[in-house]
């Protein structure tokens, strides 16, 4: 069994369907007798849902290519400390997560696995990651990302990422080195830092804005509970008025059918004593014809 083929195919599955696909293949490894391969399966982590989403994007060859393209040329504005290229960069990151967190959402719905917002703000922070950190852009690349990696605002490798696999080439040799120029020094120790601090505030701004859409989000569905609540209250409302309306005729009915029960039962006693004279007067009437 080839592990990796069966990763491949695992980090496609939908996060609900992981452990039980991952347990079967372990299964499957040590009944044949591969047990190096039962123990790298089994080591296999069941993806996050974001994570999921995530990975289905990175296999979309085109798309993953342009962020991890744009990755390298933000490295390579903090590497040169080129403030044009860094602006225009930073500005296109935005743009280019913004629209790759959408076509993840679509193809999450293709896939059969329809995601709410709060999930792509977390697709959003992964590619965020991917474009600051050589590592978890490497391993998102993989498509076998398991969880939201935590996004740093350093662009800690030089190198492009493009460089990566490349092993083989040699680097091109370094240049003659001048004498330092000590203002010069300083002003690109500060530039460095103001980039550093500028790739801060805009994650910092991301976050605000992640943040923002949730409550606007949080908002709406507020607003169409108490809309509904408002329609419950007002079709309940009309209906305790009828119910009072109902109330208070059924009411006055019971008053007078209380009345007519106290007259009909005046009237059934002056009936029975009226049944009960007559009766007596007809029995002494036939006892006094029968004495004569």
């Amino acid at each position: 069994m080839d592990a990796d083929d069966v990763a491949e195919d695992l980090y496609r599955l939908p996060p609900v369907q992981f452990m039980a696909a991952r347990n079967a293949q372990v299964a499957e490894a040590k009944r044949a007798g591969d047990t190096a391969a039962a123990r790298r399966v089994a080591a296999f982590r069941k993806p996050t849902l974001a994570a999921w989403v995530s990975n289905l994007l990175a296999r979309e060859t085109e798309e993953a290519g342009r962020l991890l393209e744009l990755a390298e040329a933000l490295r390579e504005a903090h590497r040169t400390l080129d403030p044009e290229q860094f602006r225009t960069l930073s500005h296109q990151q935005h743009v280019l997560i913004a629209g790759l967190a959408r076509q993840a959402g679509g193809l999450a719905r293709r896939a059969g696995q329809p995601v709410s917002l709060s999930v792509l703000h977390e697709v959003e922070q992964i590619l965020r990651a991917a474009l600051a950190d050589a590592e978890v852009a490497e391993q998102w690349a993989t498509g076998r990302l398991t969880k939201v990696p935590a996004v740093s605002t350093d662009f800690p490798g030089t190198a492009p990422l493009a460089q990566v696999s490349k092993k083989d080439e040699k680097p091109a040799p370094a240049p003659a080195s001048k004498a330092p120029d000590p203002a010069e020094e300083k002003r690109r120790a500060r530039l460095k830092k103001a980039m550093k601090a500028a790739t801060e505030a805009a994650a910092e701004a991301g976050r605000r804005d992640d943040e923002v859409r949730r409550a606007e989000e949080e908002h709406e569905r507020a607003t169409a509970r108490r809309s509904a609540a408002d329609e419950r209250v007002a079709l309940l409302t009309v209906q305790l008025g009828e119910a009072e309306e109902e109330r208070r005729t059924a009411a006055e009915a019971a008053d007078e059918a209380s009345v007519r029960v106290r007259d009909t039962a005046r009237e059934q006693k002056a009936a029975q004593r009226r049944a009960a004279t007559t009766s007596r007067a007809v029995e002494r009437l036939s006892g006094g014809d029968s004495g004569r």
